[in-house]
């Protein structure tokens, strides 16, 4: 049988798995091999050095987890795309840096308006009766949500902003990464893509709470937008 273990893309495979199981992202083979499309002996193969990994099953790595592909071939040191020791991670600002004028470029949608926001997202004249702001260095149309309550402590707390980029139906989503995902209501949780085949049929929402709020399903056709958290504004000590 041939030892594929030599191959660099086979070699940071595994590295990559070991990581992600470290970092509590993957349960096993039979988790990261339901996200990569395959099977668990699969994936117990190429861990093994008994076969290669795929193209298809690269490119899946690489949306889903946030890999680095330049460091599955050799290229780069950092296994995750943005640098981060988490996928995931929101980057933090301090509340303080919001500036008021006339080119502020994001909504802000406060606790008390999320439920009309959900009704009329897409009223171009409702949006513009809501408050506005910036921040240094942000650029875009963005949408910022106050978070009330406890689910996504210690990730987001109590009274914060998270900045969001809306994005378009279809656009390929990350496992385990933090967006706002618009129903009859306006929740911010970390998501998983639940497959039937190669189609994503909903999502499973998580609350980095989990200890008090358990994991729930939403069907894709539920889902009337979802937005990517870029960063949260704190009022509390930033690290």
């Amino acid at each position: 049988m041939a030892d594929f273990s030599d191959h660099i893309v086979n070699q940071r495979f595994k590295d990559v798995y070991y990581e992600l199981e470290r970092l509590n992202l993957i349960k096993g083979k039979s988790d990261i091999a339901k996200h990569l499309g395959t099977y668990n002996h699969v994936i117990n193969s190429i861990l093994k050095g008994q076969r290669n990994i795929t193209v298809d099953q690269l490119h899946r790595l690489f949306e889903t987890y946030g890999v680095d592909a330049n460091y599955l071939f050799g290229i780069a040191d950092d296994i995750f795309a943005d640098g981060a020791t988490k996928p995931g991670e929101i980057p933090v600002r301090s509340i303080n840096e919001r500036q008021m004028g006339s080119r502020s470029n994001i909504t802000l949608v406060s606790d008390q308006a999320m439920a009309g926001y959900a009704l009329e997202h897409q009223d171009s004249s409702y949006l513009k009766n809501l408050t506005k702001f910036s921040i240094p260095n942000l650029d875009g149309e963005l949408i910022a949500f106050e978070i009330q309550g406890d689910s996504m402590m210690p990730t987001i707390t109590n009274g914060d902003l998270v900045v969001c980029d809306p994005i378009e139906r279809g656009e390929p989503l990350r496992d385990n990464h933090v967006y706002v995902v618009v129903t009859d209501s306006v929740v911010a949780k970390r998501i998983q893509q639940v497959r039937e085949g190669d189609r994503v049929t909903s999502l499973r929402l998580i609350s980095d709470n989990d200890h008090v709020y358990k994991p729930y399903t939403v069907e894709l056709e539920e889902i009337r937008q979802i937005l990517k958290v870029k960063c949260r504004l704190t009022s509390y000590a930033i690290a």
